[in-house]
């Protein structure tokens, strides 16, 4: 198996590792409207500030902030009355801390006892994850198939890995499908990590998971944006978008799709979906972490994705996107306050997955509508899977943690985070599985 990984040709100025030394990551809870707006007002004051998470009246926002900006903007808070505390004072430290390297005498070890490299003790680039995916296809042919599904923007593989017994149930009937992605944000590792956690526990444990996995044929996608996602392992450790680039599209070409003299590069992969697509809660500006492309599906992984899904949108019962951080199991619409007319059996179903995580390690999720709990946000995956792809059971999945480390989770909260989310999904899955 050869993956040919190329490198960026650094038109956006960005072939240099990226630094975050003395930058800050503040947390502001804003108890009023106005208070809301001025949080939100800080953005257009000052550039280079990161919303981790988005302010809401009485719910907290986490915002980085460059060294050169943190007086005033401290300043500014305190002015307005705004509470708020220190969540880490060199964020360049934390990213330094997050992921143990392996050396080469673990990485022969592993080898040379499994087969493969992957551990889940600490967070792999894209190439390992294909060769673990490999190996399983490999070991467990009559359970696993690799699925090439389209090819990034700088052409790296979108790998799909079935997991099926077959087509048919013992009864004869044609069997429902599940459907995981991870990564779709390239920065949030404990995502890519967690779907391939899922994925070893339907495969290598699958005497112990047998009904699932007879019950319903599963395609997994573990990394959505594989672009981005190597990016924050070579480049920027906190880029959020795909890597591609609209330059030349009309469309994208505005005076603020510049920065430093260079265009700006990327799309929110959550915002580049065709249900609803450029309303509230995303940009059209190519500068901005929201911006939702040029276009409805102009990125390739998402058409790609999209026309995988609608080839078998009638066998899929359950769409299942894992995301970073909050600790949220959010049920659509994200583009508006209204709720769908089956939200209560979404809820419902959103429920046995909660409490069958929380039993594990006791780790709480909100559980809600995507727009009340976290913000509202169109051309999303989880929208337009319900939506277009017309799936019932469509929801997005924040993972750990709710904001001691954010993006930066450390390597050691993989394990407890996929034990407990696989438990939410196996009990969901078991649901949907007795429903059809």
């Amino acid at each position: 198996m050869n993956y040919f990984f190329g490198e960026e040709d650094g038109k956006d100025g960005r072939n240099k590792k990226v630094r975050y030394n003395r930058y800050q990551l503040l947390r502001v809870t804003p108890r009023t409207m106005i208070q809301v707006d001025d949080v939100l007002s800080l953005r257009d004051d000052y550039d280079g500030l990161m919303y981790w998470t988005q302010p809401a009246k009485n719910r907290s926002a986490d915002i980085l902030v460059p060294p050169n900006f943190v007086r005033d903007v401290k300043e500014f808070m305190h002015m307005r009355g705004l509470e708020f505390v220190v969540l880490f004072k060199d964020i360049q430290k934390a990213i330094a801390q997050q992921n143990p390297r392996m050396t080469r005498d673990q990485r022969i070890e592993l080898r040379n006892t499994k087969g493969h490299e992957m551990t889940f003790k600490r967070y792999h680039r894209y190439l390992d994850m294909l060769k673990y995916l490999e190996f399983l296809s490999t070991k467990y042919p009559e359970l696993v198939d690799m699925i090439t599904i389209g090819k990034s923007s700088l052409g790296l593989p979108l790998k799909v890995i079935k997991i099926s017994t077959g087509l048919r149930t013992q009864k004869g009937d044609i069997k429902p499908a599940v459907w995981i992605d991870g990564g779709m944000h390239a920065r949030e590792w404990i995502s890519p990590a967690v779907v391939m956690y899922t994925i070893k526990q339907l495969v290598e444990n699958f005497n112990v998971n047998k009904k699932i996995v007879e019950g319903a044929d599963w395609y997994i996608l573990p990394v959505a944006n594989p672009d981005g996602y190597e990016y924050t392992h070579t480049i920027d450790r906190l880029w959020r978008k795909t890597r591609s680039n609209h330059e030349s599209d009309e469309a994208a070409r505005t005076i603020s799709s510049y920065l430093f003299g260079q265009p700006c590069r990327g799309v929110d992969m959550n915002r580049n979906w065709n249900f609803h697509w450029g309303e509230t809660g995303a940009s059209d500006d190519p500068c901005q972490e929201t911006y939702a492309g040029p276009r409805p599906f102009s990125e390739p992984e998402a058409r790609a994705i999209s026309d995988f899904i609608m080839d078998r949108k009638d066998r899929i019962k359950l769409y299942l996107t894992m995301h970073a951080y909050s600790q949220m199991w959010l049920v659509p619409w994200g583009y508006t306050n209204k709720k769908s007319k089956d939200f209560e059996d979404l809820l419902n179903m959103g429920r046995k997955a909660v409490e069958a995580l929380s039993r594990v390690s006791g780790t709480q999720y909100k559980l809600g509508h995507s727009t009340q709990l976290l913000y509202p946000a169109s051309g999303g995956s989880d929208d337009w899977a319900k939506g277009a792809a017309g799936i019932k059971y469509a929801y997005t999945v924040e993972l750990r943690d709710d904001g001691t480390y954010g993006f930066l989770l450390p390597a050691s909260e993989i394990m407890p985070t996929g034990r407990e989310t696989f438990a939410a999904i196996k009990a969901i899955a078991k649901a949907i599985v007795c429903k059809n």
